[in-house]
Parts: C-alpha cells; sequence; structure tokens
C-alpha cells in the first residue's frame, strides 16, 4: 500500500500538468489541433513521467525543485509543439 501510495505521489505532477496544459491551451488561444484532448494529455503525461524519471536518475533523489522546473518546461514547449 505504501509502494502504491509512493507511486500515485511521483506521478501527480505529470498528471496535473498533463490536464491542465491542454485544457488551458484550449480555453485561452481556441485555435484547433490535429490531436484530440485526450491525445494530448497522454503525450503530455508521457513527456512528463520521462522528464521526472529522467530527474530521478540524474539527481538521485524525487521531488528536487530542478526536475519540477523542467517539467514545466517540456509541458509548455510539448504543448507549443502540438499547437502548431
Amino acid at each position: 500500500m505504501t509502494l502504491l501510495n509512493h507511486l500515485l505521489n511521483f506521478i501527480a505532477p505529470a498528471l496535473w500538468l498533463a490536464l491542465l496544459m491542454p485544457a488551458l491551451a484550449r480555453l485561452l488561444w481556441r485555435t484547433p489541433t490535429r490531436l484530440q484532448f485526450g491525445e494530448q494529455v497522454g503525450l503530455q503525461l508521457v513527456a512528463g513521467l520521462l522528464v521526472l524519471m529522467g530527474g530521478l536518475v540524474l539527481l538521485g533523489r524525487d521531488g528536487a525543485m530542478l526536475t519540477y522546473a523542467a517539467l514545466v518546461a517540456v509541458a509548455g514547449v510539448a504543448q507549443w509543439a502540438m499547437q502548431r
């Protein structure tokens, strides 16, 4: 049970950004995209999890602020790329 709690807490920042970025992009810019909302969320989630795992491997611990900054930057760039 503790392992599941740790995994959910590890995934949570990537999941929240994956849901937030496409929703805000649709609300603010209203530009059509080739991808559906679910596809955008899936791509954002995969990119976010890769960043979090990379931060864990490179920095040796979870929850480093550098990892979260990289997560936000990658989410923004990924959403920008999906909007083009």
